[in-house]
């Protein structure tokens, strides 16, 4: 008893689905990184005002950490309800979770207020920030990625990706605005809640389009399979998604976390880092570093797609280990490019930087989704991408941070990244190649969805067959 095949997704019903993602996500990132812009510009006085100006900061940004602490929480219980339930709906909770908690944000009584109940209520939020943000990757990339077919599989899935420099430029860009038309004293007062209560607009527009795409065609044959089972076997209950990940593909998730290090440190040492170590070290002013980075993260959003294009021509392997590759070389380069202290230097280091980083982030989304078989698949892509980002992206601008601190020098940074590197070329060393891997095909009739978890592993013999 097998469900119907579903039909291919037209040119504009695949463009629909690709829109829903990416604009889910820009809306996601958006609100992640205003949250980081605002600890560094005024949290430190409005939340923390009693501690000295440096502790207060340190403060607002330890509340900006939590959010990655809430991200694996996210990703296990959104990952077990996604593949149980379906994409779409964890999608609409994840977009409402994290643009509901961005504009309470902006409700918020300061300090001054209500006293320390200010920076209590600001850290409960920053928890559902990271909760749903921990949940929304995986929902994404997977509902681009089981629409599509294996051709242009990476692609497509590599647009949601694209959401993180958009929601970086979008957060910055609104901030930058803000801070040239208000005075420090109305910024301070009331001008921060704007972009924070900008996100339930953006949210109602993110809803308005997620809510017209349909579930992924790939979750609802597996689930058709499923209930088709369970109808048979009455006294046999499907394991849980988990369990079958850490069970079955233990060593997929593995190859997904080491994947992720490089990308994952270099990003926020490019980005974060960045402008700590330019400002200090390198003599440049904030505002000066801050437009490079903005600069460099236009043309990271515009690689990204050509990235993964490429890795639908050549496979997703090489074009990750060019970028992982590729970033470790860099970072000395990198460093004495911002040394420097010349605009167009910092710009070219910072650009190189994030072009390379997108030869990791671009294939990632299709990559991963490929690991693993349909039932699974929600539990595995997020599990393995946000348990690395706790280990890898939280701490990278602490780490920089204390080992300039510590050494007044690049080279232990570059070192850091280097090895990050490291352990990425051996992970996606031993992965396979999944290029193209039939993603319906790890579920076949009449079997549990983690019996054929090898044929999801296997590298490209139907294709070769064929």
């Amino acid at each position: 008893m097998t469900a119907p095949a579903a039909p291919a997704p037209t040119l504009r019903q695949m463009r629909k689905v690709v829109a829903a993602s990416f604009i889910g996500t820009t809306i996601d990132w958006y609100d992640f990184f205003l949250y980081g812009s605002a600890a560094a510009l005024v949290f430190n006085k409005l939340f923390f005002p009693g501690s000295d100006p440096l502790v207060g900061t340190l403060l607002s940004f330890l509340t900006y950490a939590v959010g990655f602490a809430a991200r694996p929480l996210g990703a296990l219980v959104f990952g077990h309800f996604g593949d149980r339930l379906g994409r779409k709906k964890l999608l609409v909770l994840s977009l409402l979770m994290m643009g509901g908690a961005t504009f309470a944000i902006g409700l918020l009584p300061t300090h001054a207020t209500v006293g320390s109940a200010a920076p209590v209520l600001l850290t409960m939020l920053r928890l559902v920030q990271g909760f749903a943000l921990g949940g929304e990757w995986g929902g994404a990339v997977l509902l681009v990625s089981e629409h599509g077919d294996a051709r242009r599989r990476g692609f497509w899935a590599s647009w949601p990706q694209t959401g993180a420099p958009a929601g970086q430029l979008l957060a910055t860009g609104v901030l930058s605005l803000l801070t040239a038309v208000l005075s420090d004293a109305a910024f301070a007062s009331w001008g921060w809640r704007i972009p924070f209560l900008l996100s339930g607009l953006l949210v109602v527009v993110g809803l308005w389009i997620r809510l017209s795409v349909d579930e992924s065609p790939v979750f609802q044959e597996a689930l058709a399979r499923a209930e088709a089972r369970k109808a048979v076997r009455t006294t046999e209950a499907e394991p849980l998604p988990l369990v079958s990940v850490l069970r079955h593909h233990w060593r997929d998730v593995l190859v997904a976390m080491g994947a992720r290090m490089a990308e994952n440190i270099s990003y926020y040492v490019i980005t974060a880092f960045i402008l700590v170590y330019a400002t200090t070290s390198a003599g440049v002013s904030k505002q000066t570093a801050l437009n490079a980075v903005l600069i460099a993260s236009a043309v990271h959003f515009a690689v990204i797609p050509a990235w993964g294009a490429l890795s639908d021509r050549i496979g997703r392997r090489p074009v990750y280990l060019l970028g992982a590759v590729g970033i470790g070389l860099w970072m000395f380069p990198f460093f004495s490019l911002v040394d420097t202290g010349a605009f167009g230097s910092l710009v070219l280091a910072v650009t190189v930087g994030l072009v390379l980083h997108g030869a990791m982030y671009a294939p990632q989304a299709a990559f991963f989704s490929e690991m693993f078989a349909t039932r699974m698949r929600y539990s595995g892509a997020s599990i393995g991408a946000q348990f690395a980002s706790v280990a890898a992206g939280a701490p990278a601008p602490l780490i920089a941070t204390a080992l300039l601190a510590d050494y007044d020098s690049s080279t232990p940074i570059a070192l850091y990244v280097i090895a990050a590197a490291l352990v990425t070329v051996v992970a996606v060393g031993v992965a396979k190649e999944t290029r193209h891997r039939d993603l319906a095909a790890g579920d076949p009739a009449g079997s549990d969805p983690s019996a054929d978890t090898d044929h999801t592993r296997t590298p490209t013999t139907d294709a070769r067959a064929v």
